[in-house]
């Protein structure tokens, strides 16, 4: 029997005044994004996403889908990504009065992704399955358009539930297809006798169950390579500081001189077989970096280090990873190839240099220049390595850039940009996940926190927990066999997502349509 109390919810919601409409589309946004690290409510935002539907399927025409589709991702976009406003705050007294229009406007901003999305399902009919198509065409876009910003995806809600394992069949939009066809099956199941809701429920919690088993353990045999993550803690109005780099340099060698800690060595006298420090560890640029080069490589007793700094090349800067061998010679370089627009470089400001602006050209030297792209590096007897640097680990089409299949991932970040609440928590998370899709173990070291080794079953094996300076000796685990998602990427999700739209407005617009999907 349909839930009357439900259905009348519905009909209240419809009758409401547009602008109070969207205001109510706009908190039960910011409710579902509470599914998101840390908070990791994920059936509230099943919930949420079932009310949008519900709202939406009672728009009459596709512009008003859209802006109840904007209002709503406005919503959900400013409760997930609050983090936003940490970096305005290092020095508020300058930057403090941005915070609040910087989260507004990128909200706003990305939530024309989710305004695209309503309007495109209404066009096909505004059924079930067009609005599951749409929306997770609209994040497939957030993903790669201009530059892409995958970050928060409603997907990103299963990290912490079995599902997650069904990322390496189908990478985070198979995630965001299980929770969008969670939340439209359970309205539909809730408001009426639809055997077909109550079959997609069932196949959901199926999944459910099965996913633990989808993806096998990635347990360290005993001669694991031991590798040690270095987290020196330094905040970040501070980090630059002349009375402070000094202090947070000889923290690492002192982490990185310290006896085996005795956790995770399979022998108590057991050295690291290789050393990581976060991005942009050393307050010295690449070229004047030999006697901080020499400290290091004496301090670690052998093992090779892997840490983040800065270089030049002429007038150009970039933000850069190298590996020093036992004699502190540099024997690998990597420089990030995906920069954070606006907070890393301008957009098109090489371009506006041409006509004499070139205080956004990253060529004339006024913020980083890409690398050349995705690479792997050797580390050793450990294996190959892919890189990344911070922002890099959220794209998964950055980790299937890489010209060779690694044997882990190998992300440095400073993630005191981040803040201490929402930040750190979501980008590990996004770690774990790209771990996952691509079967690999992720040594994963943070400026702050969270740094941490992933096994390549998305498992955080051993962590420093955010805010707290330390190092920890972890076994690395072995690699998984290549995933599906590894092979295929996103192609099939996205392909899947096209048909299933093209016959939604195939079947709008055929007489005989009838709405029981």
């Amino acid at each position: 029997m349909p839930d009357t109390r439900l259905v009348g919810l519905a009909a209240w919601a419809a009758g409401l005044r547009p602008r109070n409409r969207l205001i109510l589309c706009a908190l039960i946004g910011a409710l579902a994004g509470l599914g998101q690290a840390p908070w990791g409510l994920w059936p509230l935002t099943v919930a949420a996403l079932a009310m949008l539907f519900a709202i939406f399927t009672a728009a009459p025409t596709w512009r008003r889908a859209g802006f109840l589709g904007w209002a709503a991702g406005t919503g959900y976009f400013m409760l997930s990504l609050n983090w936003i406003v940490e970096p305005f705050l290092v020095d508020v007294a300058r930057h403090g009065w941005m915070a609040p229009f910087a989260l507004f406007g990128l909200s706003a901003g990305l939530a024309l992704f989710w305004a695209a999305g309503f309007a495109l399902a209404r066009a096909a009919g505004g059924g079930a399955l067009a609005w599951i198509a749409a929306l997770l065409l609209s994040e497939a876009a957030r993903t790669y358009l201009f530059t892409g910003f995958p970050w928060a995806q409603t997907g990103h809600a299963l990290i912490d539930t079995a599902w997650l394992h069904w990322a390496s069949w189908g990478g985070s939009l198979m995630l965001t297809a299980i929770v969008l066809a969670a939340a439209a099956a359970l309205w539909r199941a809730a408001t009426g006798p639809r055997p077909a809701a109550l079959v997609a429920l069932a196949l959901i919690a199926a999944l459910h169950g099965a996913g633990a088993a989808l993806t096998p353990a990635a347990q360290p045999t005993p001669d694991a390579p031991i590798v040690r993550l270095i987290q020196p803690n330094a905040a970040q109005h501070l980090k630059w500081h002349p009375d402070h780099t000094r202090t947070f340099f000889e923290r690492q060698i002192a982490f990185t001189s310290a006896p085996p800690d005795g956790q995770g060595a399979p022998t108590p006298a057991a050295r690291p077989d290789l050393i990581v420090w976060p991005e942009t560890a050393i307050p010295v640029l690449l070229e004047r970096a030999g006697p901080a080069f020499d400290a290091i490589s004496a301090a670690a007793g052998g093992a090779p280090v892997v840490l983040g700094l800065q270089r030049t090349d002429e007038l150009r800067y970039f933000n850069s990873l190298v590996m020093l061998d036992a004699s502190g010679q540099v024997v690998a370089l990597y420089d990030k190839h995906h920069l954070v627009p606006f907070g890393e470089y301008i957009p098109f400001g090489d371009f506006f240099a041409r006509f004499g602006i070139t205080a956004f050209s990253a060529q004339a030297g006024n913020g980083y220049s890409s690398g050349p792209g995705a690479q792997v590096i050797g580390l050793g007897d450990l294996g190959l390595a892919l890189p990344l640097i911070c922002y890099e680990g959220v794209f998964p089409q950055d980790v299937r850039a890489a010209p060779a299949r690694p044997d882990m991932l190998l992300l440095i970040t400073n993630d005191a940009w981040f803040g201490t609440r929402s930040g750190p928590y979501q980008h590990l998370a996004q770690a774990r996940l790209r771990s996952v899709e691509q079967g690999l173990p992720m040594i994963r070291v943070a400026n702050t926190g969270v740094s941490a080794m992933i096994d390549a079953a998305g498992r955080v094996t051993a962590s420093i927990p955010l805010g707290q300076a330390g190092w920890r000796d972890a076994p690395l685990p072995p690699p998984l066999p290549p995933t599906i998602y590894a092979r295929t990427g996103d192609s099939p999700s996205i392909g899947g997502a096209l048909l299933l739209l093209a016959l939604s407005f195939l079947r709008n617009r055929s007489p005989a349509r009838s709405d029981s999907d």
